[in-house]
């Protein structure tokens, strides 16, 4: 089997799973487009732990509506993939001796299902879910992402989903417009990812207040640096969906 490509999803509003839009149009092109995985291994911003790290290893995961204020249809999507607990063995074995608790009934939450929902509608690809441990550093991450990077040799497909610049209470969705800092901070990060300098992404803090105003509270960055921890040198990237909307980033990376 080929080595997986690694995708990081800006994922945006849980709308994006029912809507008809051109961000999840690019999820379902990915979904018939790149080879098709045994499995999905998805880091999503929304299941934080601390302590440990932690993987759903429910052999039928539960579809969970992590969020409110938003039209029943949204409540009432279910999305039935398998989970797939040999998966989630194997990603505890990549990252011991770091302990990872085996999750006997954690779910899919928006960040997971939002996204594979287009991607994949049938449902019929397992899915696994890692936490983001946020007792850990930054570069904990990334490395972390690199100790995963076998299961792209075995058919796994690598997801990080979240959003390179995710700061709700700067944005004004009645405007659409990006602020100029968050436009800048999406360009430098792309224009990081593309020189594959990943030392600055992994200390973000070092890029300055536009960096420091877009990760804000960092859950829906870290996704990323898994992705890019994942990478062997020299693999192509390409960008999808690159847009950012108020002071979200809707950008996606391709990398394979």
């Amino acid at each position: 089997m080929s080595r997986m490509p690694v995708l990081f999803v800006g994922h945006g509003s849980p709308m994006n799973a029912i809507e008809d839009n051109a961000w999840n149009r690019d999820w379902a092109r990915l979904g018939v487009e790149l080879p098709r995985p045994k499995a999905v291994l998805m880091i999503s911003a929304h299941w934080e732990t601390r302590g440990a790290s932690a993987v759903s290893a429910s052999e039928a995961p539960e579809t969970i509506h992590d969020f409110g204020g938003f039209p029943q249809a949204l409540f009432d999507v279910q999305y039935r993939a398998p989970g797939d607990p040999a998966l989630a063995a194997r990603v505890a074995e990549l990252l011991s001796p770091d302990p990872v608790l085996q999750h006997p009934t954690r779910g899919l939450d928006h960040g997971a299902w939002g996204v594979l929902k287009p991607m994949y509608p049938h449902a019929d690809v397992p899915v696994v879910q890692l936490s983001l441990d946020r007792g850990r550093s930054d570069r904990w991450h990334y490395e972390a992402g690199r100790r995963l990077a076998p299961l792209r040799d075995e058919g796994v497909l690598i997801v990080g989903s979240g959003d390179i610049v995710h700061n709700l209470r700067a944005a004004d969705f009645r405007r659409p417009e990006a602020p100029e800092w968050a436009d800048r901070f999406n360009e430098a990060a792309k224009a990081l990812i593309l020189a594959g300098d990943h030392d600055p992404l992994i200390d973000w803090r070092s890029l300055g207040p536009d960096a420091e105003i877009s990760i804000n509270s960092a859950e829906h960055y870290l996704p990323l640096l898994y992705v890019l921890g994942a990478q062997e040198a020299g693999e192509a990237v390409s960008f999808f969906n690159d847009d950012v909307f108020a002071a979200i980033s809707m950008t996606g990376v391709q990398i394979g």
